[in-house]
């Protein structure tokens, strides 16, 4: 009787021990799990396997050798009582698979046949759902799908949160095979059961995998949108799972262009795992990683990442994770250059792999990487054979590391019976699909598109060339549609950059300067044909955006008094973080403006007998094209590197020659460094230059990338003549069919005076005089809201105020009003933004440019949104320069000069003057 009690004391000690290692694989903390199993298994007399053979090591970072040679019985102790087996093999199904995420897995699946051959009927289920998460996890989806697919009948009568499990895995072998339809079935199925149940975790996981189908279907703010939804949940009960979510997450970014901040989430998720010892998602976070650095052109560092990611994989044992690791360091170096012979062989060899892995649309990557392979090495026999044929057979058995493994990488996680990890697919922007074909990913039609351009090019087909650009560039476009965070439509630009690129060195071959203009504008500054959306007013950006603005104020006041407080500073960011990611969930309004033909421009410009003049920068060699007097011409300039370089030294000379209380001999080294960089400049556009002006009064100037940050008019060949610059000519095109006249009384005007500006109110004072009917905001009056609700619809605006461009966070680029600052951002709240804005304050007219010279700021946001005409500042401005500029600036548009010619006549004796007119004109 005595034994009895005992053996009752013990099972119910392993019992609550299994409870609590369910807890910690809830968790994702499968090390702490798996002790607490060991500890039950003991108590029952049995030995565990302890977690002995070398040569499976789970990562860098994890201590235990890993692995175990499954014989028969393994760790079994023949005195244990029989009576256990049904809890004896609970604990096993459970411990394998806390071992195998350790990347143990030979381990774990050993203890699956142990638990097998004890498992009740009931118990046998559970088994074979525990052997399908692992098969899952290693990325045999056959396998997998095969044992779901025997769990799932057994539990239909049994316990419903076991069947809810096995339905979100199933959803995620859907997901990974391109099944959306079925995925989001089983997932929602899942969700039902599981909140009948009262089990939260399951049903944040099974919304997780919904998210996820969103994503694959290319609707990334939806999934964003999910994802926040799962994110709350995690962290009120399941805390151990918000790195998967992070990885999933930083996924969806990179759909969408947004590479650093995709690499920042990661590091998060990378530290989370690593902590967490889940060596497969460790791994899979590390092979996004790689796909970061090569989006954002960081080659070398791209192949590190995946070089750490393929080890991970095969310690682990997921072989088919691991090839795919492997195709990531061929782009890698395909990408840098290197060895392109060598790369299209191995490439080749993969593709083979992935097709015995029934892994298409990754045996269709590794194809295509060989076809431009091949290009790159010369060799275009070969490459125009081997983009006519199908992906090569599976190489024979036993042939250089054969493997059993059976379909496509699974998502990184999913639900165990015995506590449940969840997670996404690879980064795609849409589903996962068999064959050619509106199912393949977008990464894939991106790349097919570029390798037959090249392949075309490479021919001598260069019309043939140009159409398999103009077709990738539409899918970009396309995906582009669905987003309507400015973030996200200025990022996007940046996944077909190897187009863009493609496409004007075919058109500058063809040497048709017209053809190269038409191409510059399909591949510049595509965003803003598209109208971002207005941003909503939620109760949580709300809050954040109430609270960003008291602690500006905060650090404005610091500032004043020579103080610094870095966690300000930090909390600000955090809060910034906060607004962005809400604007990441809005959908896309659909609707954009038609590319502007040759002919519209060239009528608009002769009618204000302006030239245009468009600045290209193709492989480090600065173009210009000039549309002068109905006809197009192309000049090769000079290499980009050294006039970006004087655009650098000029920014900062003009700068510090803006500061008080210069030494005359500082001021003289100043003054003379900044005619140098002048030089520069003036020197490498003489010829386009001179070539627009004598046929023309003024220019619209089109720059690229950091020749964006040029204040145009203080360059001696266009000092005093009509200047506006426009990130297009279709922008410039559309601003101007836009452009509303100038209201002369200022009925419809606003001036706002920003505190702690000398001159502010002074300014507005003198520009009341010229616009006596306009609606002044000063002092205490000059708030965000009061500010916001004027410029609503207003026709002209004038801002005197500290101005700041944020270059990390441009978005958040500001004003300093009476109550906080006036950011970038505020402007999407606006149902119509006033069509002509002033900014007298400094550095607004800044821009940080993303690829495809997509702009970033106050200024850019200003024109994204509508406004036809903004003068604004590129630097630092004196003050009483500031004040003479304005003013005669004023008066001349009063008196119906166009912004341009009011700003050329206004800073024509200043050479201090920055201020430039962007947009119309």
């Amino acid at each position: 009787m005595r034994d009895h009690g005992r053996a009752a004391t013990l099972r119910e000690q392993a019992e609550r021990l299994h409870r609590l290692s369910v807890e910690a694989t809830d968790n994702g903390r499968p090390a702490l799990a798996a002790r607490r199993l060991r500890q039950a298994l003991t108590l029952l007399g049995w030995n565990p396997p302890a977690n002995g053979a070398p040569g499976n090591h789970a990562g860098h970072d994890a201590g235990d050798d890993a692995g175990h040679d499954a014989g028969d019985d393994a760790g079994h102790d023949a005195g244990h009582d029989a009576g256990n087996d049904d809890l004896v093999a609970r604990l096993l199904t459970s411990l394998a698979h806390a071992e195998a995420e350790q990347g143990r897995t030979e381990l774990g699946l050993a203890l699956l046949d142990q638990a097998q051959r004890r498992a009740t009927p009931a118990g046998l289920a559970i088994v074979h759902a525990q052997r399908g998460l692992m098969h899952l996890r290693m990325g045999s989806s056959t396998e997998a799908l095969r044992e779901l697919d025997r769990a799932a009948p057994m539990l239909q009568d049994g316990d419903p949160v076991e069947l809810a499990r096995v339905l979100l895995n199933r959803s995620v072998i859907h997901i990974a095979t391109g099944h959306v339809r079925q995925a989001r079935d089983d997932a929602r199925r899942s969700a039902q059961i599981a909140q009948a149940q009262h089990h939260p975790v399951i049903a944040a996981k099974a919304l997780h995998n919904d998210g996820y189908c969103d994503l694959l279907l290319g609707d990334v703010p939806a999934a964003l949108s999910v994802f926040a939804r799962v994110e709350r949940l995690y962290q009120d009960d399941n805390p151990g799972f918000l790195p998967v979510l992070a990885l999933d997450r930083a996924r969806a970014l990179l759909t969408v262009g947004l590479t650093d901040e995709a690499g920042h989430t990661l590091d998060r998720a990378i530290d989370g795992f690593r902590r967490q010892r889940l060596m497969q998602d460790y791994a899979e976070a590390e092979l996004a990683r790689a796909q970061c650095a090569l989006d954002a052109g960081r080659h070398d560092e791209a192949r590190a990442w995946a070089r750490r990611a393929e080890t991970h994989f095969r310690r682990r044992g997921s072989a088919a994770w691991a090839r795919r690791a492997e195709l990531m360091r061929l782009r890698a170096d395909l990408a840098r250059g290197a060895a392109p012979r060598s790369v299209a062989r191995r490439a080749w060899e993969l593709a083979g792999r992935f097709t015995g892995l029934g892994m298409p649309d990754d045996a269709e990557m590794a194809r295509l990487v060989s076809v431009r392979a091949l290009l790159a090495a010369g060799h275009l026999t070969a490459a125009t054979t081997t983009a006519t044929a199908p992906c090569p057979p599976p190489p024979p058995a036993g042939v250089a590391a054969a493997t059993t493994q059976q379909d496509v990488p699974p998502p990184s996680g999913a639900a165990p019976p015995t506590g449940e990890p969840v997670g996404g697919a690879e980064p795609v922007g849409g589903g996962r699909g068999r064959g050619r074909g509106r199912g393949e990913p977008l990464d894939v039609r991106l790349m097919r598109h570029l390798a037959e351009a090249e392949l075309a090019g490479a021919q001598g087909r260069r019309g043939q060339a140009l159409r398999k650009v103009r077709d990738g560039l539409a899918l970009i476009d396309s995906h582009r549609g669905r987003l309507g965070s400015l973030d996200m439509l200025t990022g996007v630009a940046a996944l077909g950059a190897d187009l863009a690129a493609h496409g004007l060195r075919a058109a500058l071959a063809g040497g048709s300067p017209r053809q190269v203009f038409v191409w510059s504008e399909r591949c510049r500054a595509q965003a803003f044909r598209f109208r971002p959306t207005r941003a909503p007013e939620d109760e949580r950006t709300a809050e954040a955006l109430a609270e960003l603005r008291q602690l500006a104020q905060q650090m404005h006041a610091d500032e004043a008094a020579g103080h610094r407080r870095p966690a300000l500073r930090r909390r600000c960011l955090e809060l910034e973080q906060v607004i962005r990611e809400r604007g990441w969930q809005l959908p896309g309004v659909g609707e954009r403006l038609a590319p502007a033909p040759v002919a519209a421009v060239r009528e608009a410009l002769a009618e204000d007998g302006l030239a245009l003049v468009s600045l290209l920068n193709v492989g480090g060699v600065l173009l210009a094209v000039v549309l002068v007097d109905g006809r197009c011409h192309l000049h090769r300039l000079s290499a980009y590197e050294p006039v970006a370089e004087a655009a650098r030294r000029l920014a900062g000379d003009l700068n510090a020659q803006a500061g008080r209380n210069l030494r005359p001999a500082m001021k003289a080294v100043i003054e003379a460094s900044v005619q140098r960089q002048l030089g520069v400049i003036a020197g490498a556009l003489e010829a386009p230059l001179r070539q627009a002006l004598s046929g023309a009064r003024g220019i619209v100037l089109v720059p690229t990338m950091g020749l964006s940050a040029v204040p145009w008019g203080l360059l001696p060949q266009v000092r005093g003549r009509p200047l506006s610059v426009a990130p297009s000519a279709l922008v410039w095109l559309a601003a101007r069919r836009a452009a509303e006249p100038f209201v002369r009384d200022g009925s419809s005007s606003v001036l706002v005076a920003g505190p702690d500006l000398e001159h502010a109110e002074r300014e507005i004072e003198r520009l009341g005089a010229v616009h006596p009917k306009a609606r002044r905001l000063t002092g205490g009056l000059a708030t965000v809201s009061a500010t916001l609700s004027a410029l609503d619809g207003a026709s002209f605006a004038h801002f005197a105020a500290h101005g700041h461009h944020e270059r990390e966070n441009v978005l958040f680029s500001r004003l300093v009003l009476a109550d906080g600052p006036l950011m970038a951002h505020d402007l999407q709240r606006l149902d119509r933004t006033p069509g002509h804005v002033v900014l007298s304050a400094c550095d607004v007219g800044q821009a940080v440019v993303r690829a495809g010279d997509e702009l970033l700021g106050f200024t850019a946001a200003l024109l994204h949104l509508g406004t036809s005409t903004v003068i604004s500042s590129l630097t630092r401005v004196p003050d009483a320069v500031a004040e003479r500029v304005m003013t005669a600036y004023h008066r001349g548009v009063s008196a119906g000069a166009s912004p341009a010619d009011a700003l050329a006549a206004a800073a024509e004796g200043e050479p201090a003057c920055t201020f430039v007119c962007f947009g119309a004109g």
